[in-house]
């Protein structure tokens, strides 16, 4: 696509429109917009850690003298400095900037010394700017130092009526001590803060070796909300060694003992950049939805410090269940990304390893020291050529008075008698006559050779490498002193400690383990009574009308029970999950997806490791493991799959001892086989268990062969017949079998 080359308002010369394609002028302007997008806005500075907006803010607080030992100034004034002189975008995200600086939760080492509202770590917003008052606080002076020693290189504002510096020179290792965070076109950084010694001993390290490794001095990233980090040093060596990678931080959480044997867990520290107000409210959420069911209450007390008090359900949770539940479900664990993506010294932009970025801020300090030490001397030659020319006039007092009385231009006499400079002259011009005493002359030559000296030591400083590397030393050994881990703000706040991933907590774990008593109605009523209580008392509960006990048994509230429907589907409740035993219950398929016209085969608690004898109506049957046939959605699963007009008819658990497998039929003919012949399966038809002419298979039970075989007799005694020896009815798995034993039930049911 081009432009309209027809229209003479378009290619015409006055109107200055050219014929450009449209792709290209496009591409070339996008281009440019990203470009500034990312050297100048987003990316901080491998050598001040800064982006343009922090750096003009810091420039205007000085030229406006807010220094740590002045008085506070309204944020609107600064706010309207830097929009007006130095950026011109809007003044809510200048704003925004500068509560940033000021907020001790954001910032490791806060560059802004704010007063009043500046938001807070629920994530309150802060109040206006028309209401907060801000000053510079030490390390953002320590930052900006040299700037008045030609440390740097200065550049014209964007209307030209000011100047600002294109860095800052000072000895604070800014850009990993506070970290920083932006998105740029195509490009993103996120690099957490550091603990400022740890930086500077490395620093140190590298000044001596340039190959010495770094993180044997940065143990890892420092936090000013605390915190712990979870990564084992495997982990932190490659994030560093790559300058990319994340860490894995998670909030300090302590149990504190109460009388009685109860306890609490209380939250100290949180992690980095999250907001303490949606915390709460996530933790919140967890006990509302019940994904938390061993937390019972959550509760903020903070004040000056941060203190969240978390509540158990009950006091025989385990402890660790709770936490490692916490780290997994909530924020109270979360990754902090590292993506160090920074501008080096030609102003490119690329991700650099820790050691890299140390190492470019080094080189950058060998620079500044360099230019300052030049700029020193250039002021000592300055003033070391004033006091020579005074020194001329003390010794030639008299002759100079009687030139400045006598002559009417006197300046190019002296400067032709003495042999002196025109800025030498024009001083001696100016003095006043108070200084013409002998004392000041005194003065004079104590400071000139003070000067002299310190000019000779920056000349022998500037001359050798070895000097400049001791003097460097001695500068940061000065500030590690002040930024020490002895010292309030220097002192490591986030502990390195590594920890394993949170796990996958068991459901026996998350719930508080009662026991109940299950009870099943004939017509699908399903209820959970507290307490074990005796299962004949289970005949005498309340049912609705016409409606009576189906199955009764004992079972907890960490149990899972398995529900087996005649079509062969399984299906899963939990036990906590039940209704009380107050009423009626509710019906099972309010629960559950199960059709209305199938029946209820079983209903049994899943033990672990245990097996399940299954059958179908046709005599086909199998073993199946108990954890196979869990379901995990109301829709159930699909166990076995009968023949055509079978139905599903036997569930029965099988007992450890169990070697063997009694089958009756509808014909009352009994089989007796080994449980060994029987296949185990996860799903499908099974094998011939027993053959049948007509009819089919009426029960099926697992027994143990040495103690014989038993059934019920049946009435209100419960009394138990046993047969000893049942090699009569012992035969092969699949024979059609023969009478059962005299006195055996007559419906054909163990």
């Amino acid at each position: 696509m081009t432009l309209d080359t027809d229209n003479p308002d378009l290619t015409g010369d006055a109107s200055g429109a050219s014929d450009v394609a449209f792709d290209s002028a496009l591409s070339e302007r996008y281009l440019v917009y990203a470009l500034s997008t990312i050297t100048a806005r987003s990316l901080p500075d491998v050598r001040d850690g800064l982006k343009p907006v922090h750096r003009r803010l810091l420039w205007a607080m000085r030229l406006l003298r807010l220094d740590p030992a002045s008085g506070y100034k309204k944020c609107a004034r600064v706010v309207g400095d830097v929009i007006g002189k130095y950026h011109p975008h809007g003044d809510a995200s200048v704003y925004d900037a500068m509560v940033r600086l000021a907020q001790t939760f954001a910032l490791r080492y806060p560059l802004v010394d704010g007063q009043g509202n500046f938001g807070n770590i629920d994530g309150d917003n802060a109040a206006a700017y028309r209401y907060t008052e801000a000053r510079l606080t030490q390390v953002a002076m320590d930052l900006m130092e040299g700037l008045d020693e030609n440390a740097v290189d200065f550049r014209a504002t964007y209307n030209g009526e000011e100047e600002e510096p294109e860095l800052f020179p000072g000895l604070f290792p800014n850009l990993l001590a506070n970290g920083a965070a932006g998105i740029a076109v195509g490009m993103a950084t996120s690099i957490p803060p550091h603990n400022a010694a740890e930086i500077m001993n490395a620093a140190v390290a590298l000044i001596d070796n340039p190959t010495a490794n770094v993180l044997d001095y940065v143990q890892g990233p420092d936090f000013p909300t605390g915190g712990i980090v979870a990564d084992g040093p495997a982990s932190i060596t490659e994030a560093y060694t790559t300058g990319r990678g994340s860490f894995r931080v998670r909030a300090k959480i302590d149990r504190v003992a109460e009388k009685g044997g109860g306890w609490h867990l209380v939250v100290s520290e949180i992690p980095y950049g999250v907001q303490k107000g949606k915390l709460i409210e996530g933790i919140a959420a967890l006990i509302n939805d019940k994904k938390l069911p061993i937390l019972g209450d959550v509760r903020d007390e903070s004040a000056e410090d941060v203190r969240v008090v978390l509540e158990p359900r009950s006091r025989t949770v385990s402890a660790e269940d709770l936490i490692n539940s916490l780290y997994r479900l909530s924020d109270l664990e979360v990754r902090v990304p590292l993506n160090l993506n920074v501008l080096d010294k030609n102003r490119t932009p690329r991700v650099m390893s820790l050691q890299e970025a140390i190492a470019g801020w080094v080189e950058h300090q060998f620079v500044v020291l360099r230019r300052r030490s030049e700029h020193r001397l250039s002021k000592i030659a300055d003033r070391l050529e004033l006091v020579g020319g005074y020194i001329i006039a003390f010794l030639n007092l008299d002759r100079v008075i009687e030139i400045i009385r006598t002559e009417d231009e006197p300046k190019p006499i002296m400067m032709a008698e003495f042999e002196l400079t025109d800025r030498q002259a024009e001083a001696i011009l100016n003095m006043r006559l108070r200084s013409l005493r002998r004392l000041e002359e005194m003065e004079l030559r104590r400071e000139q050779g003070a000067l002299e000296k310190e000019q000779a030591e920056l000349q022998l400083l500037l001359s050798s490498d070895a000097r400049q590397r001791t003097r460097m030393k001695r500068d940061l050994g000065r500030m590690i002193v002040r930024y020490g881990q002895d010292t309030p703000l220097g002192k490591r706040r986030t502990e390195i400690k590594e920890a394993g991933p949170t796990r996958e907590i068991p459901l026996e774990a998350m719930i508080e383990r009662e026991p109940i008593t299950v009870i099943l109605s004939q017509r699908g009523w399903i209820r959970a009574m507290k307490g074990h209580v005796d299962l004949a008392s289970a005949d005498t509960a309340k049912f609705k009308e016409g409606d009576g006990p189906l199955f009764a048994f004992h079972a907890q509230t960490t149990d899972k029970l398995l529900l087996a429907a005649d079509n062969g589907r399984f299906y899963t409740l939990a036990g906590d999950k039940l209704p009380g035993g107050r009423g009626f219950g509710e019906p099972v398929r309010v629960m559950i997806d199960l059709e209305g016209e199938r029946t209820i085969v079983n209903l049994l608690p899943a033990s672990a490791g245990a097996r399940l004898l299954i059958a179908a109506s046709d005599g086909r049957g199998f073993i199946v493991k108990a954890e196979d046939v869990i379901a995990e959605t109301r829709k159930g699963k699909q166990v076995m799959t009968p023949r055509a007009g079978a139905l599903l008819k036997i569930v029965r658990p099988i007992a450890t001892e169990d070697d063997a497998v009694a089958v009756i039929g509808d014909n009352r003919k009994l089989v007796v086989f080994p449980l060994s012949e029987v296949a185990e399966l996860a799903r499908g038809q099974g094998v011939q268990l027993q053959r049948y002419r007509d009819g089919g298979m009426s029960d099926a039970i697992t027994f143990k062969m040495a103690e014989g075989l038993r059934w019920r007799m049946g009435g209100e005694q419960g009394r138990v017949r046993s047969e000893a020896d049942v090699s009569p009815w012992r035969a092969a798995r699949g024979a059609a079998g023969r009478m059962p034993p005299t006195g055996f039930p007559r419906d054909n049911r163990f």
